[in-house]
C-alpha cells in the first residue's frame, strides 16, 4: 500500500537560493513546524444525514438516512494508515489499520450509526444433551445482507444469482433477507478495494458499556467456505480485543504442552477507526474474544462492523437467526435504546427502556 506524500507550493514559484550577503531570518522549529504542517482545524460534522433519499426496504421497521456529506467525503480517502501485517505465531494472519477510518470523523460516524440503525437483543435455546438453556445475547445487534446464492436488486427484490430469475419462496424458510443500507454499503466498498476481498455481509454489534461482551469464539461455520477473510471495525470506546490458539492435538513428535507453547495470547487494544482482517488459517485455528470491562472508556459505547461473505443460503438463515431472532425492534433515543414501534395513540410512541435484568451473564459462542 502507497503512503501519501504531502506537497508543498510556494506561489506556484521554485524557492530560490538567497545571497550571503542578505541577511536570513532566523525561525524557531515551531514557527517552521506550523509552517509546513498547519494545525487543522476541528470542525463540527453535522449528524442531521444527507439531503439525498434514504435507504429503505419492506424489511426495514425504518428508513435508514444516508451519512452526512461531512462524513462521506472524508471517508472516501479511508484508510488512513498503513494495515500491520501480524503473522509472527502459527496459523495467525491479521492486518491491523490503526486506524482504517481517519480519526477526524470516527466518532461522528459511531454517533451516526448508533443513532440511525434498529438494533435487538436476541434471545434463544441451546441444547446441550438433554438440558436446554435459555440465551440472551449480552450486545445488541443487527445485519444486513444474503449469500452467493442470491442478489438484490435496485429495488430491493431477490434474485437466484445464477438465473436472474426470483428466488423460489422457500430459499429462506426462517428469514427476511434485507440490503446493506447505503450508510454502511459505501464502508463495504471501500473495504473490498482495500483487502482485495469481496463481502455479501454486514454485521452490526453493540456494546452498550463494559458489562456488554463476546465470549470466546471463532467465525469458522462452513457456510463462510475455507479460509474466510472478515474484516473487523471499531467504532466508540477503546476495547480490548483477545487472541489465543485453539488447543492443538499433540502430533507424533510434539505434545500438546509442546505445541500449545509456540503460541501466545494477543491482545490489540482496538480503539475508534481501528480495523482488523482476520484471514487465512486465522478463523480455524484461533480465537477471538471482547471481555468484560469496568470503568474507563467502556462505559461510553463501542460499536463493531463486520464484512464477510456467507456461500449458501444456511448462512443467510444463521446471521439473521442469531442477530435479529423474533424479539422488539431497538432504536437508541440519544441516551440509551428503547424498544421502538409500540404505541400510545396515533402517532405516539412509548418509550419502554431494556431493562438491565434482560442481559443475560453468559453467553454461548457462535
Amino acid at each position: 500500500m502507497l503512503a501519501r506524500s504531502r506537497r508543498v507550493f510556494l506561489h506556484n514559484r521554485p524557492l530560490c537560493s538567497i545571497p550571503h550577503h542578505i541577511a536570513k531570518p532566523k525561525m524557531s522549529k515551531r514557527t517552521l513546524d506550523s509552517f509546513f504542517n498547519p494545525v487543522q482545524k476541528k470542525t463540527k460534522i453535522s449528524l442531521s444525514g444527507s439531503k439525498d433519499a434514504p435507504s429503505n426496504h419492506h424489511t426495514y421497521p425504518f428508513a435508514i438516512p444516508q451519512l452526512p456529506p461531512e462524513i462521506t467525503d472524508i471517508l472516501n480517502f479511508a484508510p488512513e494508515a498503513e494495515g500491520k501485517v501480524i503473522n509472527d505465531q502459527p496459523d495467525l494472519d491479521l492486518l491491523y489499520f490503526q486506524p482504517y477510518i481517519p480519526s477526524s470523523i470516527s466518532t461522528p460516524l459511531f454517533e451516526f450509526l448508533r443513532g440511525e440503525l434498529f438494533f435487538y437483543r436476541v434471545k434463544y435455546k441451546i441444547k446441550r444433551g438433554p438440558i436446554e438453556t435459555d440465551i440472551n445475547t449480552p450486545r445488541f445487534t443487527t445485519v444486513f445482507g444474503v449469500d452467493e446464492t442470491s442478489t438484490f436488486t435496485p429495488q430491493g427484490d431477490l434474485l437466484d444469482a445464477t438465473s436472474n430469475k426470483p428466488i423460489p419462496k422457500d430459499r429462506y424458510k426462517t428469514c427476511k433477507p434485507r440490503p446493506i443500507p447505503a450508510c454502511l454499503d459505501l464502508l463495504r466498498k471501500l473495504t473490498e478495494a482495500a483487502t482485495d476481498q469481496q463481502y455479501n455481509f454486514c454485521l452490526v454489534n453493540y456494546y452498550a458499556s463494559g458489562d456488554d461482551s463476546i465470549s470466546y469464539h471463532s467465525d469458522d461455520e462452513r457456510f463462510l467456505g475455507v479460509d474466510p477473510a472478515i474484516a473487523s471495525f471499531s467504532l466508540g470506546a477503546k476495547r480490548d480485543f483477545l487472541m489465543k490458539h485453539k488447543p492443538t492435538p499433540p502430533s507424533d513428535d510434539k505434545s500438546t504442552a509442546a505445541m500449545n507453547s509456540e503460541t501466545k495470547p494477543l491482545k490489540l487494544p482496538l480503539g475508534s477507526g481501528d480495523m482488523v482482517l482476520m484471514r487465512g488459517t486465522t478463523q480455524s485455528k484461533w480465537l477471538h474474544s471482547i471481555p468484560k470491562r469496568k470503568g474507563g472508556e467502556s462505559k461510553n459505547g463501542r460499536i463493531n462492523i463486520t464484512f464477510r461473505r456467507a456461500m449458501v443460503a444456511g448462512g443467510t438463515e444463521n446471521y439473521y437467526r442469531y442477530n435479529v431472532g423474533d424479539g422488539d425492534v431497538l432504536k437508541w433515543d440519544g441516551k440509551k435504546m428503547i424498544v421502538w414501534g409500540e404505541k400510545k395513540g396515533p402517532g405516539e410512541g412509548v418509550e419502554k427502556e431494556v431493562k438491565a435484568e434482560d442481559v443475560d451473564k453468559g453467553y454461548a459462542g457462535l
